[in-house]
């Protein structure tokens, strides 16, 4: 058994309680994130100050209470480094202000290892945060994470966020090769940005999709899913004891159909997690999966964790939200969430 609770139960050991973490927990509802982030000037600037970045990937340990951290970073420094000119504007968002629209676009991008190894400002993040774990000694795990191929495509092609897909959709249709080509680009990029992640020191991969609910369940695996699996293999196929954990977003219909070489399923906030235990708990860790608007409410949030402790009482879980934190929620809120998961999976 390793001396790191988070790690434990991603492998499905016995743990004296389940933990718990949030996506985003480093992140705008924290005061003490603002401030740092005002000092920084802007989001990519807090993205490349490793000390800055390793600050705040800490805080929700020490002010919130989870059991593991997530290295504060963002999934768009992968095409950012890869030649994409990358800017957030306030109010609006990441945007792309040359979006991939033909074959051209796409080879004018640097892959592989010349693109991974232009991401320093992460790996130093990480150096650090392995340092600093260490000397506090409470055994707190480091999430590692990237976002799917097809996540980080959707921003490519689109050129920002988007809620119809359609420009993405229309290549997959209409010229499904280049999407293929741009897909397989982006997971050799991710597989070497991982793989670089593990040796500086993180405990754990997540692999978000966060987009998976915009394509058509046949198309899935095509499109999706085949890519976030190679990625797994290849670092299992290296790292076979570093957990991996899998978070496709809004796809309860593919439950049937998940198969792969990982540790955890991420449980979003659609899927019954009574469903996502009765057909992939006997093969996968389960994460999840608190609808994260019930953090508005103390009486909301203990109704769900209460009905999550009963469901996977005798099962393999890692409490979580079933996406991120929102911005407004009540830090207070976020406390007593991470508390009363704490307290109500002990082992008697």
């Amino acid at each position: 058994m390793s001396n790191k609770i988070f790690v434990d139960a991603c492998l499905g050991k016995e743990t004296p309680y389940t933990p718990v973490w949030m996506m985003r927990q480093a992140g705008r509802y924290l005061p003490e994130y603002m401030a740092v982030r005002a000092e920084a000037g802007n989001f990519l600037n807090l993205c490349h100050d490793p000390e800055k970045a390793a600050e705040v990937t800490l805080q929700p340990l020490d002010i919130v209470g989870v059991d593991a951290a997530i290295l504060f970073s963002d999934i768009l420094v992968i095409p950012d480094e890869m030649g994409m000119d990358l800017e957030f504007i306030k109010g609006f968002g990441p945007k792309f202000n040359d979006p991939l629209q033909s074959q051209e676009d796409l080879d004018r991008l640097i892959g592989g290892s010349e693109a991974a190894s232009k991401l320093t400002y992460v790996y130093e993040t990480i150096e650090l945060l392995r340092e600093q774990l260490d000397a506090r000694g409470d055994n707190k795990a480091l999430i590692g994470f990237t976002g799917a191929p097809w996540t980080l495509a959707t921003y490519m092609i689109e050129g920002q966020g988007t809620k119809t897909y359609n420009i993405c959709k229309k290549m997959m249709y209409s010229n499904p090769k280049l999407l293929h080509n741009i897909l397989a680009k982006v997971t050799e990029v991710i597989k070497l940005y991982m793989e670089k992640q593990i040796e500086s020191g993180i405990d754990v991969v997540q692999i978000f999709d966060s987009w998976a609910a915009a394509i058509e369940p046949s198309k899935y695996d095509e499109f999706s899913w085949k890519y976030m699996v190679e990625i797994a293999d290849y670092l299992k196929s290296k790292y076979p004891d570093t957990p991996i954990i899998m978070f496709p977003k809004g796809i309860p219909s593919f439950l049937d159909e998940v198969y792969g070489n990982f540790d955890v399923f991420g449980v979003d906030w659609s899927t019954p997690m009574a469903d996502a235990k009765e057909k992939l708990g006997d093969k996968y860790v389960l994460q999840g999966n608190m609808e994260p608007c019930r953090l508005y409410s103390q009486e909301a949030t203990k109704e769900c964790v209460e009905s999550l402790a009963e469901t996977m009482k005798d099962g393999r879980h890692i409490f979580n939200l079933g996406h991120g934190i929102l911005p407004d929620v009540p830090v207070e809120n976020a406390k007593y969430f991470v508390k009363l998961c704490q307290e109500a999976s002990k082992r008697k």
